[in-house]
This record gives structure tokens, sequence and C-alpha cells, in this order.
């Protein structure tokens, strides 16, 4: 277990904690703080303006009905332009959770001010070109350090990146492929809307970006996954779907990647598609996609699609974000569709012969969810040091928790992984 230390008075920093998804998590590390080293969790909150800080942990005291966190938990004013702040903050934590984003612009400061003063850091990043970048960059010195940097530790892309771990682990075999259908119902604040016109606008860049990890193709177990189209309909959601944009595929591809040149686990191939809905919806996908398209590429575009993203997603999303109540009557799903060989059944000799279907699904993704993940994230790193790999690093949620307990602690706190058939031979 990680303790704190007179020179790190704290075990939880929560940086960007007035933001938008910031100002939930504070209340999840509130609302479990018992969770903590020892049965009590010190924490403090971090960023520019005090006074935003003090009306976060206001609203969180009244929301929570916890006055105490007025006066007990501490505030650390720094500013991602400011590096010096920035070190002053990291050297009193032992592990940040940094919540400012679009991360291609602010995160890499944090990351940098993490390794070099040794503190832990978690993100709830969905951006490929930013969590890639940072494994390129930092990972030789975190490795060094000792420093765990582990991103895309929320929504994007816990459920998805553990999800299929947990399918394997479960399949007690070789599992060849393990496509995944999402469903996700709710209104989503708009920096997530700018993290994805940021990302398409620099797709060139990410392509780049790999050939400079130099990654070698991983081996395919059996047959090669069939991609599905563009658009198509699912029998198995019964309604529309299409591929899922998000950071999942990347990420998921990246801890078995891990796996297999660290552990010699045969890679799982992985797909994800997300649920539409029915034809008027499809209707709207396709018009807003080369709408998108069209204007992405533009700066003038790409400004209209900033300053109005309500109009431009229809509704998805808003500037506001999602109401409370929103919250509450949101959900998501993914469900896990793996197939591959038992018993002394040969990769190199036949067709898959046991197919097994899980599911992973919890609270609204992005405000409650993303808060859970992250902060489960954080207590497995301070109560689970040995589990974790064996030099620090840039890690995917996958390659840093596959030993842990992680799964376990998300479904007590309602993100359920289970089993919904087979294996079956």
């Amino acid at each position: 277990m990680i303790s704190t230390s007179g020179s790190r008075p704290y075990h939880v920093i929560i940086f960007g904690a007035s933001g938008f998804t910031g100002q939930f998590v504070v209340e999840e590390v509130a609302r479990t703080s018992a969770e903590g080293p020892k049965g009590t969790l010190k924490w403090a909150v971090a960023g520019r303006s005090r006074q935003k800080l003090e009306k976060v942990l206001e609203q969180a005291a009244e929301t929570l009905s916890k006055p105490e966190l007025k006066s007990e938990v501490d505030i650390i004013v720094a500013d991602v332009g400011e590096p010096d702040s920035l070190a002053a903050m990291c050297k009193q934590g032992v592990i940040v959770l940094n919540c400012v984003g679009p991360y291609r612009f602010y995160g890499e400061n944090v990351v940098k001010a993490c390794v070099e003063n040794g503190a832990h850091y978690i993100d709830i990043c969905g951006e490929p070109q930013f969590l890639e970048g940072m494994q390129l960059n930092y990972h030789s010195q975190a490795a060094e350090k000792g420093v765990y940097v582990v991103g895309s530790c929320g929504f994007d892309s816990i459920p998805a990146d553990m999800g299929v771990l947990y399918s394997r682990d479960q399949f007690k075999g070789i599992v060849l492929c393990c496509p995944c259908m999402l469903f996700l119902g709710s209104c989503i604040h708009d920096g997530t809307w700018q993290s994805a016109i940021y990302g398409f606008a620099d797709s060139e860049k990410l392509r780049s970006l790999r050939k400079k990890l130099g990654y070698a193709p991983l081996p395919v177990v059996g047959s090669k996954i069939k991609k599905r189209g563009t658009l198509f309909y699912s029998r198995e959601m019964d309604q529309y779907a299409a591929p899922f944009m998000g950071a999942d595929p990347s990420v998921v591809k990246r801890t078995q990647r891990y796996l297999y040149e660290e552990r010699k686990d045969s890679p799982v191939q992985y797909g994800a598609y997300a649920g539409i809905g029915g034809m008027t919806s499809v209707i709207k996908l396709l018009f807003g996609a080369m709408l998108f398209w069209l204007m992405v590429n533009f700066s003038f575009g790409r400004s209209l699609l900033i300053k109005f993203p309500e109009f431009f997603s229809f509704g998805w999303f808003s500037k506001a974000g999602p109401t409370r109540k929103q919250m509450a009557e949101s959900s998501f799903c993914l469900t896990f569709f793996g197939e591959g060989y038992t018993g002394d059944q040969d990769p190199a000799q036949g067709k898959p012969n046991a197919k097994i279907r899980t599911q992973v699904k919890g609270p609204e993704a992005g405000y409650v969810a993303t808060p859970i993940a992250m902060v489960q994230a954080a207590f497995t790193i301070l109560h689970e040091p040995k589990s974790l790999p064996k030099t620090g690093g840039v890690y995917t949620p996958g390659a840093a928790f596959a030993k842990t307990t992680l799964i376990d602690r998300l479904n007590k706190h309602g993100i359920q992984f289970s089993v919904l058939s087979g294996p079956e031979a």
C-alpha cells in the first residue's frame, strides 16, 4: 500500500477540479474517501482559481451533505501555463488526477511535471494522438523515475479495455476476437466535442506519430476479424450501428500489444461499434457526418463547430452539458461477442469452436461512470502497487491494471462486468 509522507501530504490531488468533469470527480472522491489507505484519504483540489475551487467544494458539501469538505479539503493554486506551479503541486501528491482538457493543448505540461516530480498520473483522455504521444515522449523517463502514467481512465477507455481482458479471462482458452457493441444514451459536454474536432483535423499527425513509435504488426491467431461496414443493421442490437470513433480501439490495441510483448499473451482482435437507432437517426447521422467532415478541414468551419456544438451535433453535445436529471436517467452498455478456441482445438487447423458473450454496463458515461472509473483506478494504484507493471512508464488501463482487482472495485461501484452466455463448444 502506498502511503503519504511528510514530503507528500496528499494521496490524491484533483487538478482541474472546477471544470465540468472535475466537479463530479471531486464529488466521487468525497463520496469514497473512506476507501483510502487505512480508511482515510488525504486529498486536495487544484486549479487556476481559488474562488472557483472554493465554490466547487461548497457545492459538493451541499450535494453530499458533508459540510466538513469546505474546511478539511485543501486548495492548491496551479496553472498549466506556469510550470513552477505544476511542479509545486506534483511534489505534494502521490497521484494527480488530471481533468484539464482538451489534453492535446493542456495535458503534456501536467504529465511532464508529474514525471519530473515523482507523482503518478491519471487522466480521462479520449484523444489517441495525446495518449500515444505521451508514450513516445515520456515512457522511458517515467520508467526510470518509477512513475505510473495511466491515460484514458474514464469511460474512455476502462469499460472497453478491461472488458476485453475480462472476456478473455472468463473464456479460459484462446480468444480470437472480441467485437463490441456500444449503446450510449446521454448529452455530452462540449469539451469532448472539441477533442473530436481537433482529433479529426490532425489525423495525419497521428499516423506520423505511430511511425515514430515503430509499431510492428501484431500476430493474428486464427482468421482475421471481419470488419463491419460504415453503416449496417445490427441484429445483436436490433438497430442500425456504425464504427465507434472514440479512443477505445486504439487503447485496446495498445494493451494487447503490451501483453503480447511483455507476457507473450495471444493478442485479441477488437472492433467497436455504436448503436444509432432507427432510420430517422441514420439520416441525421449521415447528414451530420458529411457536414462535419466538410467543416473540420477548414479553420473557419472548425470555429463554427466549436461555437455551436448543439446545432451541429443535433443536441448530442452542448456547452452546458447534461443536467443532473438527465444523468440520473442515462446509462451505457457495452456487449462483447468473443469467439476462439477451447480444449485441444488448434487455431491453425480450423474455425473457432467456442463463443462467449459478456457485458459491461453502468450509469451515465461521461460524468457518473467516468469519475467512478478514474477514482477507482487511483485507489488501485494506492492499494495494489505490487500488482502493477514491474517498472513505471506510460500505460493503458489494461496494461497497468491487468493483474489488479480493478474490475472487482468497479463492480462494487455500479460498473458491472458479467458473462451473458458461453463459452460454448
